[in-house]
């Protein structure tokens, strides 16, 4: 077997192995959704860690354990939950900068500490946001609302880019994204909660499937490209290799980060002014 139908097979396994695990937790709620949620936070902290900084030093354990805590904010005190959240990354970004002051090296303490915050904030925001709207009314829903926008996106892109791709999308950092990929995958995401409205959850409205759609045709491959930005600026193929033939957690959520806070955003302050 060649490298490349290895590397298929390995993706093919991992997502009928991992998906139904990541339903099933979702599913549950409560503790189970908010564990799995942190693990994945901590786990992108780590990966944005380990492609910018290399090693993780002290104050990097502390930015992956405070990322891992944001998520199971919501399901410990929903009314309160961006005040602590706002404490707890105060407390980081008092204690990254204080530490580089003492430890070093201090001509690279400003970036290392930059990227310390910024590690935090990229696998913390976009988890808790999902944790948040997991313990909602119809929480799950719109935790699969996100999903589908997502994912959605993901798959129409894939074959709009495939058989009707001609024109790139932004050839320095992503060369194989096409514009017809692009507004494929907004199709993609339209109609995935059309679907979704039709088969599953029909109080999502048809201004909630159109503007989420839109929304997640948008924010999904802007996250996907900064991403890809990310690793192609350190050099780096993959953000890790916890997921056999689909790398690392960024990899697969990275849009889902950048969707699932608007998704929040929409439900929390939007969504009453259009129903």
């Amino acid at each position: 077997m060649n490298e490349k139908n290895k590397n298929l097979v390995l993706r093919v396994v991992s997502a009928l192995v991992l998906l139904p695990v990541v339903l099933f937790l979702i599913a549950k709620g409560g503790a189970w959704s908010a564990a799995l949620f942190a693990v994945a936070a901590a786990a992108c902290t780590s990966e944005y860690y380990t492609i910018t900084l290399k090693q993780l030093s002290p104050a990097a354990w502390v930015g992956i354990l405070v990322s891992g805590a944001i998520p199971l904010l919501p399901l410990h005190n929903a009314e309160h939950v961006g005040e602590m959240a706002f404490w707890l990354t105060a407390g980081l970004f008092f204690f990254v900068w204080t530490y580089h002051l003492i430890r070093g090296p201090l001509p690279e303490a400003p970036l290392r500490s930059a990227h310390l915050m910024m590690g935090y904030l990229y696998g913390a925001v976009g988890l808790m946001a999902v944790s948040a709207l997991r313990i909602r009314d119809e929480g799950l829903s719109w935790v699969i609302c996100a999903l589908v926008i997502t994912w959605g996106n993901d798959t129409a892109a894939y074959f709009a880019g495939r058989f009707l791709g001609r024109h790139k999308l932004y050839v320095e950092v992503s060369p194989n994204k096409t514009w017809e990929g692009f507004f494929g995958g907004m199709v993609g995401s339209v109609g995935g909660m059309f679907i979704a409205r039709a088969g599953f959850f029909p109080h999502f409205t048809p201004a909630d499937c159109v503007v989420l759609g839109v929304v997640g045709g948008i924010a999904g491959p802007i996250g996907d490209l900064c991403e890809s930005m990310l690793k192609r600026a350190y050099g780096v193929k993959d953000s890790g290799k916890l997921i056999p033939g689909h790398g690392g957690i960024l990899d697969r959520i990275d849009a889902l980060l950048f969707n699932a806070p608007l998704v929040f955003i929409y439900v929390q302050f939007v969504r009453g002014w259009l129903t």
